[in-house]
């Protein structure tokens, strides 16, 4: 297997989108390609016993088995570490895959994990309704409440876990803070960026251990395509690549090649979704049947000053509270509008709209919704790649219909 070359003579860091093009890769690939091949190999061959041995013995950087890595996914893994700023990455089949392969490795039964709240509903789901069988205990304390984090440690406490900015509130973590709770108690952190992106936060330079990423969204960047990826230290993540070898949440040579791919652009969109996320924000804070915004971006957002300070940029969603509306008028807003289509998700180059109270809260209780900070008259818009005079227009028509 060729080695990746060093992108810059004497440089330290190359820019972003040097990196998203260039890092992990090999300068000369097989087949003299300028872009990866892609290896669809369920099994790979060995030129004599002596070779299975010395791969053993020598942990030689080649393949074995399908279940334990493909060439493709090692450069999409260096890759990301590299747009990180970690030692190591682990690709997983999807953004959940790559949570519960964590939390499988590093919790034993009696252990506990404590969440900041406002996190996704189906790691909530994961934690509460399968963990808890397993003899695992969850905690989850307000968001950015970090005394109430503190308080709730106990001598079993293993993990801290937290989104930054969360989803669909938009709340944003005080990463050394979050981060400095775990050294002092001793207990890992992970916070899940995939709202931010590498290119608007990066954890690991704040002192957390672990960044999850759902790559399905900005990283991938088409709608095309799921993958999720874990990336922290070495040392840190060895047994959970071992666990990944067993449980095979491993994806597909040709999401690992789509993946490649949009990275080569994420930089470009980037900017682009974090302008228009910021556009479209001001405008419908100034529009009359807006009641509320959540966007960082925004100095009225409760978490500005803390986005300013972490963040380079504050992405493409937002979420807003159509004012003396019910669910049935703020559906019709969403069913209203002609460029954002309807579905759930977030970071490709199409508006997606929605929802919340329906499209992932729908069989909830009113009064879980109420806890969970659902309102009937919440919509979450996750701008994409078009002009945002357009998305303006639209969201303008939708509001006044």
């Amino acid at each position: 297997m060729p080695k990746p070359s060093s992108l810059v003579q004497g440089q330290t860091r190359p820019g972003f989108s040097t990196l998203a093009v260039h890092a992990g890769e090999s300068r000369q690939k097989l087949g003299d390609s300028i872009t990866d091949p892609i290896i669809c190999a369920s099994t790979y061959t060995f030129e004599s016993t002596q070779a299975v041995i010395d791969f053993i013995e020598q942990k030689l950087p080649r393949e074995e088995y399908g279940r334990y890595g493909n060439p493709g996914e090692r450069v999409v893994e260096r890759k990301l570490a590299q747009l990180e700023g970690g030692e190591e990455a682990i690709l997983y089949s999807s953004g959940m895959a790559a949570i519960v392969g964590l939390l499988m490795s590093k919790l034993n039964a009696g252990d506990e994990v404590i969440f900041f709240d406002e996190c996704y509903h189906r790691s909530r789901e994961f934690c509460s309704k399968h963990l808890s069988r397993f003899g695992v205990v969850t905690r989850q304390v307000p968001a950015c409440d970090y005394r109430a984090m503190e308080a709730a440690i106990t001598p079993n406490t293993r993990l801290l876990v937290s989104e930054s900015p969360t989803n669909p509130h938009l709340s944003v973590v005080d990463l050394e803070q979050f981060a400095a709770i775990g050294k002092d108690h001793e207990i890992d952190t992970l916070i899940d960026a995939t709202l931010a992106t590498p290119y608007n936060l990066r954890p690991l330079d704040f002192g957390v251990d672990f960044v999850l990423h759902s790559a399905t969204k900005y990283l991938a960047g088409h709608n095309d395509l799921l993958a999720g990826v874990i990336i922290g230290a070495r040392d840190k993540l060895e047994p959970v690549r071992k666990l990944r070898g067993i449980l095979g949440a491993i994806n597909s040579p040709h999401n690992i090649y789509l993946l490649e791919r949009g990275l080569k652009t994420f930089e470009l969109r980037m900017q682009r979704h974090n302008e228009n996320g910021l556009r479209v924000a001001q405008f419908l804070e100034s529009h009359p049947r807006v009641e509320r915004v959540y966007y960082p971006g925004l100095a009225s957002h409760a978490y500005h000053d803390v986005a300013r300070r972490t963040m380079t940029g504050f992405g493409g969603l937002v979420t807003f509270l159509v004012r003396d509306a019910d669910w049935r008028q703020t559906a019709d807003v969403v069913d209203a509008a002609q460029v954002a289509r309807i579905a759930p998700s977030l970071g490709g180059a199409e508006t997606l709209i929605e929802q919340p109270l329906v499209m992932s809260y729908y069989e909830c209780s009113p009064e879980d919704r109420r806890r969970f900070g659902i309102p009937d008259n919440m919509i979450r818009l996750a701008c994409g790649l078009e002009n945002a005079e357009d998305l303006i227009a639209d969201l303008r028509q939708a509001l006044d219909a």
